[in-house]
């Protein structure tokens, strides 16, 4: 049975919370709480529950030396952190420089590697890399243009950082998610006033419909 939007934000939140969500969807909702107070209200009263649940458990004991051998962990990870924020240097690019953090430097990242890959007319696609096995990537989607009609092997989940786009389901706006899955086909459509940043999250790959699909299936992707 489909996942329904609610019990899937609620899930995303108790998980985030407890600290076992995965890099790709910690990511989608750390964006997302820039971009709506509420969400960011959310993932705060979410954090405090399982902080007051941590209270209750029983301590564990700590084996001799544990605080000294811990801080000095903290100074090698901050020194070696220091070490590579300066021998990394992100390039520029104003139109991601713009994306609200912390999707800014994977964006940015992505776009100094491996950079932006065209999908369709108007469609660029930028893999992102945040350490999941999950497939993330950033959508600019120009006015007016189509991403090609297409279903899902898997769940995907959607959100607007800026612009708009509308497909069958409806219009969707900055901090708006769209939540998609194998029943469903659709054709996102990029809104008139201005160009659409989404980020996407799946655990399956698009499967194209028409002759992108038949292109897609003779390339065994």
């Amino acid at each position: 049975m489909p996942t329904s939007p609610a019990s899937a934000f609620g899930e995303l939140y108790s998980a985030y919370a407890a600290g076992r969500l995965d890099p790709a969807f910690a990511l989608l909702l750390e964006t997302q709480s820039m971009l709506r107070p509420q969400v960011r209200q959310a993932m705060a009263v979410g954090e405090t529950v399982s902080g007051l649940m941590l209270e209750r458990d029983q301590p564990a004991a700590m084996s001799a030396n544990a605080g000294v051998r811990a801080l000095a962990m903290i100074d090698e990870m901050e020194a070696a952190g220091g070490a590579l924020d300066a021998a990394l240097r992100l390039p520029e690019e104003p139109e991601l420089s713009d994306l609200p953090e912390p999707l800014r430097e994977p964006a940015l990242r992505a776009y100094g590697g491996k950079g932006w890959q065209n999908l369709a007319s108007g469609i660029r696609r930028l893999g992102l890399d945040v350490g999941s096995a999950l497939e993330v990537e950033l959508y600019r989607i120009q006015p007016g243009a189509r991403v090609p009609r297409h279903t899902h092997g898997g769940q995907e989940f959607t959100l607007v950082v800026s612009g708009g786009f509308s497909d069958e389901t409806g219009s969707y706006g900055p901090g708006d998610m769209a939540i998609n899955g194998p029943e469903d086909t659709h054709q996102p459509v990029g809104d008139a006033d201005g160009i659409c940043y989404a980020l996407a999250v799946r655990d399956s790959g698009l499967r194209f419909t028409g002759v992108m699909g038949l292109v897609q299936r003779l390339l065994g992707k």
